[in-house]
């Protein structure tokens, strides 16, 4: 048997189940200022995803990658959700709205 599809799928969920909570936080204490960490996280993941030899590995470094690229929509996406009420503000930070 191979496992290595589980492998991916399952290390590809636990990637996006913890972008999303990290997302909420990041806006709920930062805002959006430091959405390019999202984006050196994802070049550097996608990076060694071109280096790794292991294929498995490769496609998880490659999921958290793009999920990380991803995350920068959902920070922005999270600022207006914020902005319309869905989401409590910070009430030790200043928004722009």
């Amino acid at each position: 048997m191979h496992f290595d599809g589980l492998i991916i799928g399952a290390s590809t969920f636990l990637i996006i189940g913890l972008f999303h909570p990290l997302v909420i936080k990041m806006e709920y204490y930062w805002g959006t200022k430091y959405w390019w960490t999202w984006l050196l996280a994802g070049l550097i993941a996608l990076g060694f995803s071109l280096f790794v030899e292991s294929i498995t590995l490769s496609a998880i470094l490659g999921s958290f990658a793009f999920s990380a690229f991803w995350g920068i929509g959902e920070l922005f996406a999270q600022e207006k959700r914020v902005q319309k009420g869905w989401f409590p503000k910070n009430p030790k930070r200043t928004y722009k709205f």
